[in-house]
């Protein structure tokens, strides 16, 4: 995915102990990136391989800033909206049902769900995202869901 545009958005996860000890070694491991291809969603560092997932613009219709609110702090996730008949991603929320992320997350459509990673160890610069996704995509909006507060 090195695209040596200037627009392109790449975001990397935080070196831990934890990569070595999960395998994966010390190599920066590329979390997010935007470029002219289309977005990367990197796994969880430690089964990056098996839940990476690549999106070809031709099939992302928006991408979406949602957040989950939990009992400490909440969690910021980032994902994608796909075509319809688009290719199953693989990810850590894949073997969810919906009925089970209707609870967890009832803003956030189920397929929104399956296609979204935590921001966790890395950082999504907002502005970088949306001049990257302007920049090669300007026909995908890029959206921010809120959470309507619990009572």
């Amino acid at each position: 995915m090195a695209d040596p545009h200037p627009a392109v958005y790449e975001a990397y996860f935080t070196r831990t102990p934890f990569q070595l000890l999960a395998g994966v070694g010390w190599k920066r491991l590329v979390a997010f990136c935007v470029d002219s291809t289309g977005i990367l969603l990197g796994g969880a560092p430690a089964r990056y391989k098996a839940q990476t997932a690549f999106v070809p613009w031709e099939d992302i219709t928006s991408v979406v800033v949602w957040q989950q609110r939990m009992a400490g702090p909440s969690m910021d996730y980032v994902g994608v909206h796909r075509r319809a008949g688009a290719p199953e991603l693989p990810g850590a929320n894949r073997k969810m049902t919906p009925a089970q992320a209707a609870r967890t997350v009832p803003h956030v459509e189920y397929e929104l769900l399956r296609a979204s990673r935590p921001i966790n160890f890395w950082r999504l610069d907002p502005h970088r995202l949306q001049a990257a996704v302007d920049s090669f995509a300007p026909h995908v909006p890029v959206l921010v869901y809120q959470q309507p507060h619990l009572r």
